[in-house]
């Protein structure tokens, strides 16, 4: 019976992983690593309950076995043994996968994006494309955007290609971002930012490369 309501349940689990917004479904690699050490964090913290709960059963159903550890074993078992392994397989992942998210370099392709209550506005220097709510890339190639903002904090955030970033008045902040194909993602401030925050929301367009060179020069793509 269990076993038919967990197989049950599953697609339906499985269902909100996907959608616009959804960062376990990537398309790209900077949003594919983030999706990697969210899983690997997520099997982490399902090893650690697991073993809670097996010396919760234990001492449910052997308590003699339970009161042989001194409290001595408990604290080296339980704070030191346990933890340790655990804490360096998931810091270590989350410092190499975290390292590749860095811009390094200059990308092929800088755009600057502006926010400010409640749209976002992009900009594509020395190109014939004029400034829109669109934020048009390349599809296959990184692309840094320049993040500011003209009143309060927001935060640029494209789920399924990459991390987030804030948009601060008076500063510039870059985050590299890139979809493997071309296609339509969407964004949405990350930020509290006012009473019309959750619209916040903008559209990606990734451009076949011959394309998005067209659009750039003003040609029809």
């Amino acid at each position: 019976m269990f076993k038919r309501l967990l197989l049950g349940a599953t697609p339906a689990l499985l269902g909100g992983c996907s959608g616009d917004l959804s960062a376990l479904d990537p398309a790209g690699p900077r949003a594919a690593n983030l999706a990697t050490l969210w899983w690997v964090m997520l099997i982490g913290a399902a090893v650690l309950f697991g073993l809670v709960m097996a010396l919760f059963a234990l001492a449910y159903r052997r308590p003699a076995w339970i009161t042989r550890v001194t409290p001595a074993q408990w604290i080296v078992g339980g704070g030191l043994v346990l933890p340790i392994p655990i804490l360096i397989v998931l810091t270590g992942t989350a410092l190499v996968l975290g390292e590749q998210l860095l811009p390094k370099g200059e990308a092929p392709v800088r755009v600057e994006g502006r926010a400010q209550q409640w749209s976002w506005h992009f900009t594509h220097p020395e190109s014939a494309l004029a400034p829109s709510e669109i934020l048009h890339i390349p599809a296959g190639e990184p692309v840094d955007i320049a993040v500011t903002s003209l009143d309060v904090i927001h935060s640029l955030w494209v789920p399924r290609l990459g991390g987030k970033i804030d948009a601060i008045p008076g500063k510039v902040n870059i985050i590299r971002l890139q979809a493997d194909e071309p296609g339509v993602y969407w964004g949405q401030c990350a930020e509290y930012c006012g009473e019309g925050h959750d619209g916040m929301r903008f559209r990606v367009e990734a451009h076949e490369p011959e394309a998005f060179a067209a659009l750039l020069e003003g040609r029809a793509p």
